[in-house]
């Protein structure tokens, strides 16, 4: 067959080889589409498939999951027994010359409360007859004897100044906690299925779930145990400090301060001279012609 007669051949026929190029082209997409849906179930299930759909649900993120122990506005008002912390502040002035003899009644009521003094900052000002001391103490004290333990610290001198605050951590605390079973109970879910699976690729990234959930729940019992040891035990920032004596600002003026104020003095003298020097003179001027001008006039 001539080239002329297979060319009027496909111009009478373009309608079906239209239409068998379009099967063609939707077959291959489709094909692909499938084949493409297939590679990614199959690479989903190699990457831990298995774990990671059961993952997913459990909303962990890659890099561990790190819920926020932070301040909960919500102050769980049905919970009946609260959870309270108390710190306070208190600076006193004792007499003069017994600074350590009441620094060891300081530490006597400490140990008798079986609290603890957990910094001490002891600092001498000045020197001779102008010297004193002052002191600054962080103590903790079991809750249960703070009050007891304040009245006994306001005796030991005359207090200056005294701040308490009470915070009610009800709401973080009930928080914290709830969040620490769930975590708990995920972590016992990763463990149920890292003994299920049996691919090794399955294994390896449900040991590295279980060890980012180790850590979160590390992290949230840490947040648990610092507020349960401030419930525990309250702390008092106190400071101390030793009257200062009565002429303690009295001294004898030096040689250079004599010099320096007759020195300003002058200076002041002569800027007092210079302004008032031109009016003067014009003054005596006035007051010539004015005696002039009456002696003509007699």
């Amino acid at each position: 067959m001539a080239i002329k007669d297979q060319l009027n051949k496909l111009k009478e026929n373009w309608l079906l080889i239209l239409l068998v190029f379009v099967v063609f082209v939707f077959m291959s997409g489709g094909l692909n589409m499938f084949s493409g849906s297939m590679n990614y179930a199959m690479d989903s299930y190699k990457s831990g498939g298995y774990a990671e759909s059961m993952v997913a649900d459990m909303g962990y993120q890659r890099g561990g999951y790190y819920p926020n122990p932070g301040y909960n506005e919500d102050f769980a008002p049905e919970v009946e027994e609260r959870v309270v912390t108390k710190t306070s502040s208190m600076s006193t002035e004792i007499e003069r010359g017994k600074y350590y003899s009441s620094e060891a009644v300081l530490k006597s009521i400490v140990t008798a409360s079986r609290g603890f003094i957990l910094n001490e900052n002891v600092n001498q000002h000045d020197e001779g007859w102008k010297a004193y001391s002052s002191g600054y103490y962080t103590i903790k004290v079991p809750t249960n004897d703070y009050s007891n333990v304040l009245a006994q610290l306001k005796e030991i001198g005359e207090v200056k100044s005294f701040n308490e605050n009470a915070q009610d951590v009800t709401g973080r605390y009930t928080d914290l906690n709830t969040q620490l079973e769930t975590e708990r109970s995920r972590l016992e879910r990763y463990e149920q299925m890292y003994a299920e699976a049996t691919e090794i690729e399955d294994k390896i990234n449900l040991n590295d779930r279980i060890f980012n959930q180790e850590r979160t729940i590390k992290y949230l019992e840490d947040a648990i145990n610092n507020i349960d040891s401030r419930v525990d035990y309250s702390q008092i920032s106190f400071r101390m400090t030793e009257k200062r004596s009565n002429y303690a600002n009295i001294y004898f003026v030096k040689f250079y301060e004599l010099v320096d104020n007759l020195v300003d003095s002058t200076s002041s003298l002569l800027r007092f001279a210079f302004t008032i020097f031109p009016w003067a003179v014009v003054y005596l001027l006035g007051r010539v012609v004015y005696l002039r001008v009456k002696r003509r006039q007699n």
